[in-house]
């Protein structure tokens, strides 16, 4: 009997336990406004529901582990005019920070759509940017980094190395208005060395070959003839001078 009194939990221990929070319940408020609704397990947010902060007005519904969101879920922050959204992300999560693949939507109207990992850029993704233009490559800690293809609005586009968010490294640049390309090594989005060559040289039409009229004598020994004459009269009149 004394060995199972001293292996018994404390009451308040046992009061405590069955205070937790668990299964699927409703809205629970916290003091500073922000509440929570969804499902619990051992006192904390796990499986399914939905967060909301206060102070910024943001939001998350999806997946939840261990207090954390972790799975799939949409987070979203609203314009403070109260018309749509600031930034909105869905897609993949992991211990409370985007991982995986989600599409990013930015404030400026960019759009983000690719891999992420601790809550940054990172891997293969494609951008759009809010003058039009489009990048398809690697990315590594939230910059362009890897091999990459940057398409503008006026239709040039350049393929090859990046770094630190900038061209590095060997790179191709098409003119597609003039039909050039340049080709060579690049630092720090300046070209440095390399080669510019018109790519529709080869293909341009031949011009068109105008006939040559030819050029003949009539009468070849006629011509002579009167050349010798007039050559020796010339003769005769230094001779009298």
């Amino acid at each position: 009997l004394k060995t199972q009194q001293r292996k018994a939990q404390p009451i308040w221990k046992q009061n405590l336990e069955k205070a937790k929070r668990n299964g699927v319940l409703h809205t629970i408020y916290d003091v500073n406004g922000d509440w929570y609704s969804g499902e619990w397990a051992d006192d904390k947010k796990h499986g399914k529901g939905t967060q909301f902060w206060k102070l910024t007005g943001a939001t998350y519904s999806g997946d939840w582990k261990n207090g954390k969101r972790h799975g799939h879920g949409k987070f979203g922050v609203p314009n403070p005019s109260g018309s749509g959204l600031n930034e909105q992300y869905v897609g993949d999560w992991a211990h409370d920070k985007r991982e995986g693949h989600g599409i990013q939507l930015y404030e400026n109207g960019e759009r983000y759509d690719g891999e992420w990992q601790r809550g940054r850029r990172h891997g293969w993704g494609r951008m759009l940017y809010f003058d039009a233009s489009v990048y398809e490559g690697e990315w590594e800690d939230d910059a362009r980094s890897g091999l990459g293809l940057l398409r503008f609005a006026n239709g040039n586009r350049h393929e090859g190395c990046w770094r630190d968010d900038k061209r590095n490294g060997s790179g191709i640049y098409f003119f597609m208005d003039t039909a050039q390309v340049m080709q060579g090594m690049w630092v720090d989005d300046i070209f440095r060395c390399g080669t510019i060559k018109d790519v529709a040289r080869e293909k341009a039409p031949k011009p068109t070959a105008l006939p040559i009229p030819e050029v003949a004598l009539t009468n070849p020994d006629d011509v002579l003839h009167n050349a010798r004459i007039a050559a020796l009269s010339n003769n005769s009149e230094i001779k009298r001078r």
